[in-house]
């Protein structure tokens, strides 16, 4: 076992180690568990895990990305356009990233190849404090296209304009500390009666003494707020990522109680319903009917006789005719 200053303990059973974690209010982390016997130390994890986290980051931001950036030239460019792009491969090549010169041909100005070598030995020669050339100019179709390498590699570049950045700081604190010190009046009528031990002292070495701790105190200010806002700016990161952690494990949670709580609801049986009925106020009662007058009985129709009709007349027969003297029947 190794203790929480790196420091060899030795070979301990693991009740003891545990123990002796838990009077630390420590951890015990396994680091090494294909060893014989398992290598454990003492430490606490979540700084550890803070920690690694940090380096994590820091080595992410120093990571080097090479971009490869393109200037376009033509043939007959002017003399202004070629000092712009000269000036842009200038910045890229300061800031690490690689340059591909490229120069268009157009119709007959194909036929020239050996102007656009000369540009180009002129564009690499004019950037050859920041850049190399790594590709020599070869035609590409209608084009000549030559690469450019930097001198210093991103990170390098990275770390010199942070320098530079906290060079013109602390410079400018300096500055401000000696137009502050100009201003205060060090020579008064009658000197004030003091028991400070810088009385003693000769005025030149107290004025050097005062401004050279001024110019430390300034520079070593602007070291801690740099060292502030980096400590805040990683905690705010790790805080961010805790909150969407513990957000995400809320959400997985509610989401497992829910299907629990499906689940429960249709594993149990089912109560008969009831029917609903639905109650009716009571009716209010109504008041009785007045009684109606009894009609008074109509008198009963007499029938009517019928008067017998005659009976029809019998038709009068027909008698037959007498057969005419001398016919025959």
């Amino acid at each position: 076992m190794v203790g929480p200053a790196g420091e060899q303990v030795g070979i301990v059973r693991i009740e003891d180690a545990l123990r002796l974690a838990s009077e630390s209010d420590l951890d015990l982390v396994e680091v090494a568990p294909q060893a014989k016997p398992p290598v454990a130390k003492l430490m606490d994890f979540g700084k550890y895990k803070y920690e690694a986290a940090v380096k994590a980051r820091e080595a992410r931001k120093n990571q080097t990305n090479t971009v490869l950036k393109e200037i376009r030239f033509r043939l007959k460019i002017d003399t202004h356009d070629y000092e712009t792009k000269r000036g842009h491969a200038m910045r890229f090549l300061g800031a690490g990233d690689k340059v591909k010169a490229m120069i268009q041909f157009r119709g007959r100005e194909q036929q020239r190849p050996e102007m656009g070598i000369r540009l180009l030995q002129k564009f690499a020669e004019d950037v050859a404090e920041v850049g190399i050339v790594e590709s020599t100019p070869r035609i590409d179709g209608r084009n000549m296209v030559m690469v450019i390498g930097p001198v210093k590699n991103k990170a390098e570049a990275k770390a010199e304009a942070r320098r530079a950045t906290q060079r013109a700081d602390a410079k400018a604190a300096n500055e401000a500390v000696k137009a502050g010190t100009e201003k205060v009046d060090t020579t008064p009528d009658k000197a004030p009666m003091t028991q400070s031990l810088a009385d003693l002292l000769p005025d030149g070495y107290s004025t050097t003494a005062s401004q050279e701790a001024a110019e430390e105190a300034a520079a070593q200010k602007v070291i801690d707020a740099e060292v502030a806002a980096k400590e805040a700016a990683a905690q705010e990161i790790v805080d961010r990522e805790k909150a969407v952690q513990d957000k995400a494990d809320k959400e997985a949670a509610a989401a497992k109680a829910a299907k629990a709580a499906e689940k429960a609801a249709a594993e149990a049986p089912k109560a008969p319903a009831k029917p609903k009925t639905a109650e009716k106020p009571a009716a209010a009662a109504k008041p009785a009917a007045a009684p109606k007058p009894m009609a008074t009985p109509k008198p009963m129709a007499m029938p009517k006789l019928s008067t017998p009709k005659p009976a029809s007349k019998a038709a009068p027969r027909s008698t037959p005719s007498r057969p005419k003297p001398g016919t025959s029947d």
